[in-house]
């Protein structure tokens, strides 16, 4: 029994030894993969972070630098030359970046003492912080991330506190650290930082709290800002100056700590007053100022917004930017508003305030309400010089509506009446040896499509008689404009006047190809002031076209590169003989009945070369015109056209009442000539230069290479007949038709310009825009 007892232990013992071998081997085998596994994925790893560590960089700092959402500014020239800033533009990163050189070591040294004082000595990590977040993980959003890991954080965007996210910041700043300097990483990081109120990197950030740029900053100054790093609310310094002041202190104790400045350096700081933006005792220096209006002015969107040129300028260079770069619009909007362009704006800062004072206050304007049911008249102008510059332009009267709102200088093109008339009939007659100063056209009607037209303004279809050409011109007769184009310069040749010559965009060359939009500019789509200010500019300049530019260039952040620059070549659209005949013919249209009795002292010394336009119902007003400095267009009526009643075109006393005002101080001189017209005497019977015996004449401006035949018509026994105050017997008792005379000749005294010393005004003031002329006389019935 003892055996068999024996026995049975012996096999019980085999089982449970059998059994932990077992269980020792699913143990072992467990190990076994847990460890291969880590092997492999330890391999893994350091695989990983050797190839990151050690491959092409991850984050490339110098395209970043580029990309990085960056505040543009726009320049413009005050009259002494100086550059100033008139705008900021951004979206919604405040953000100018400024070189490392620039920063003061004070600001550099602020950050490495209060963020990551071993930044000089590690290779990206901060170890001994890290095993701080490693021994309690509590401790993961809590600032052990070095300067290097920081800016990783701001470049990428991923602010999520997880250890996945850790892993691969650690990564990617060996690696940057591989590839970078210390140098480099920290301009880099101080032009990233978010630092409250809307400001990135401390250029801003010096500009929003101190007035200063970052380089004119002390010690103080310097640990304030740093100080607002760990949280921009809650140490923002005009909002929180106690908390912000608390920081700072302990920001200036590290610096001390780590040797970055001495003692008497830290009390100085400690005991320093600061003085914010929103201080009692700030004081501004006139460069602060500048840039705190221009930052008002760009933060304002409530109660202000910025000019009309400036949206202008914004429109332009986005256009342009899509032309030259094959960007989408989006894509341009974002090179404006995140891009750091440095635009430097062509805008003549007197002239773009007078026009702002005159439109927003409403000066010249009818007197009405303005409600949503009813909104008040409207009006447009832009002013330019003769080469192309855009020296002032306005969009609407009134307080401007908002941001790029609606700009009628620039968008809104409407019909331009008799003021398309110099461009689509005269230039081009002229130009082309069809017409002279002094030809005789009917005064009359045609019969177009069955029935006669056009009117003229007074109703009527015509005199019947024989005018001049700078007569149809003063009293803007339709008439004859229609004859001109169809009779002389023909539809073809009109049309390519505007779209080729003058480079009016809106024509459209199938609709108005027709004599109604060209002879009395009933066009499809119409003109804008912009276009028209260009256009008319070639009578003034000797028959060049200048495309019209608002700005003179537009480079990089750092001021390297230039990106955008406008072409100013000129083209020879009429020529010089042709624009100095325009321009003296322009210049006998009446002006006399826009001046108010407070203005005009200033621009009655000038002479202005300048056509009205009024289309049906006078739905639309316009003033075309210039004097030797400046060119411009101004439209009045309404955005939904309404009829108007006006006796004196109130396009023309705003344009009268801004060049008055603009005109101020500026020396006396006439519109330069090109020596290719010449002045001479005309018979006003035939139109012919003055013959020996003609008695009844004038002067006008004839081109040299096309000057009328001298008059035979006139006899010895004619000119006795005409000799005296009024002619003849038969002219007293039968009248006899003429016409009135012109402005004098251009005197050779400087101070009379042209001879005008009140404006235009012809011997014959017109009552309206184009009443006729007198009836043919018997004698010119019968003799002609």
């Amino acid at each position: 029994m003892a055996k068999s007892n024996q026995k049975g232990s012996t096999k019980k013992r085999k089982r449970l030894s059998k059994r932990g071998r077992t269980i020792l081997n699913v143990f072992l085998s467990i190990f076994l993969v847990v460890f291969l596994t880590g092997c492999v994925v330890s391999g893994y790893v350091l695989v990983n972070v050797l190839s990151v560590v050690n491959g092409d960089v991850v984050i490339n700092l110098e395209e970043k630098k580029s990309s990085q959402n960056q505040t543009s500014i726009v320049y413009a020239y005050d009259s002494a030359g100086k550059e100033v800033e008139i705008a900021r533009l951004h979206g919604e990163e405040n953000r100018i970046w400024v070189d490392y050189k620039d920063i003061p070591d004070n600001m550099k040294n602020a950050a490495i003492a209060l963020e990551d004082r071993r930044f000089k000595s590690h290779h990206g990590v901060d170890w001994i912080r890290v095993g701080g977040v490693i021994a309690k993980p509590a401790n993961l959003g809590q600032g052990a991330s070095s300067l290097t890991q920081q800016l990783i954080k701001n470049l990428t965007g991923d602010k999520d506190v997880t250890f996945v996210r850790k892993y691969n910041e650690i990564l990617y700043a060996l690696n940057l650290e591989k590839h970078y300097s210390k140098e480099i990483i920290l301009e880099a990081y101080l032009n990233t930082l978010y630092l409250g109120s809307g400001c990135y990197g401390v250029q801003t950030a010096a500009e929003t709290y101190f007035g200063k740029d970052v380089w004119d900053l002390n010690l103080a100054e310097c640990a304030a800002i740093i100080s607002i790093t760990k949280a921009p609310y809650a140490y923002n310094p005009l909002f929180n100056p106690d908390k912000n002041r608390t920081r700072q202190l302990y920001c200036l104790k590290m610096m001390l700590d780590e040797g970055f400045i001495n003692q008497q350096e830290y009390n100085e700081a400690a005991n320093y007053e600061m003085v914010f933006t929103n201080s009692e005792n700030y004081v501004p220096t006139a460069k602060d100022l500048e840039k705190q209006e221009a930052a008002k002015k760009s933060e304002e969107k409530d109660s202000e917004f910025q000019s009309f040129y400036i949206d202008y300028v914004i429109d332009t260079v986005i256009s342009d930017l899509k032309a030259s770069q094959g960007l989408t619009d989006s894509q341009a909007v974002d090179q404006i508003y995140y891009g750091g362009l440095k635009i430097y704006a062509a805008v003549d800062l007197d002239i773009q305030k007078e026009l702002e004072t005159v439109y927003e206050n409403r000066i010249t304007f009818k007197e009405e309400k303005d409600t949503k049911e009813n909104p008040a008249a409207q009006s447009a102008m832009t002013i330019m010089d003769y080469q192309g510059r855009v020296m002032g332009i306005i969009g609407q009267a009134g307080p401007k509506a908002g941001k790029r709102c609606l700009n009628r200088a620039v968008r809104s093109f409407r019909q331009p009446g008799s003021s398309i008339k110099p461009l689509s009939a005269y230039a081009p007659a002229v130009e082309k040896n069809l017409l002279t100063w002094s030809t005789k056209t009917v005064d009359e009607a045609l019969f177009y499509n069955g029935k006669r037209w056009p009117r003229n303004v007074n109703g009527s279809y015509g005199s019947g008689s024989e005018v001049t050409t700078v007569y149809a011109i003063q009293q803007s007769l339709n008439t004859v404009a229609a004859r001109v184009v169809n009779d002389k310069v023909t539809i073809p040749t009109s049309l390519e006047y505007l779209t080729e010559k003058f480079h009016l965009s809106k024509v459209d060359k199938k609709k108005d190809a027709a004599l109604a939009p060209l002879a009395t500019g009933a066009m499809t789509n119409g003109v804008s002031t912009l276009e028209m200010a260009a256009a008319y500019a070639a009578f003034g300049n000797g028959g060049k076209y200048y495309k019209p530019y608002c700005y003179y260039k537009v480079t990089n952040s750092a001021g390297t590169e230039t990106i955008l620059e406008p072409d100013h070549s000129a083209e020879q659209v009429i020529s010089p003989g042709t624009a100095d005949v325009m321009c003296e013919m322009l210049k006998t249209v009446s002006t006399s009945s826009y001046y108010g009795k407070n203005n005009g002292s200033n621009i009655k010394k000038f002479p202005i070369m300048c056509k009205t336009g009024t289309t049906d119902d006078q739905y639309d007003r316009w003033f075309a015109g210039g004097t030797p400095y400046y060119v411009s267009a101004v439209w009045y009526g309404y955005d939904i056209a309404k009829k108007m009643d006006f006796s004196v075109n109130p396009a023309g006393r705003i344009f009268i009442e801004v060049f008055d005002r603009i005109h101020k101080g500026l020396e006396k001189k006439d519109f330069p000539k090109s020596g290719d017209a010449v002045e001479k005497v005309y018979c006003r019977n035939s139109g012919l230069l003055a013959g020996t015996h003609c008695s009844s004449t004038a002067t006008g401006w004839f081109k040299k290479d096309s000057l009328p035949g001298v008059c035979s018509s006139c006899t010895a026994a004619s000119a006795s007949s005409q000799s005296g105050n009024g002619g003849g017997f038969w002219d007293f008792i039968f009248g006899r038709r003429e016409q009135p005379t012109t402005q004098p000749p251009a005197a050779e005294n400087p101070d009379d310009p042209g001879g005008d010393q009140g404006g235009n005004v012809p011997t014959q003031e017109p009552a309206t825009e184009a009443p006729t002329t007198a009836a043919p006389g018997f004698w010119d019935t019968i003799f002609g």
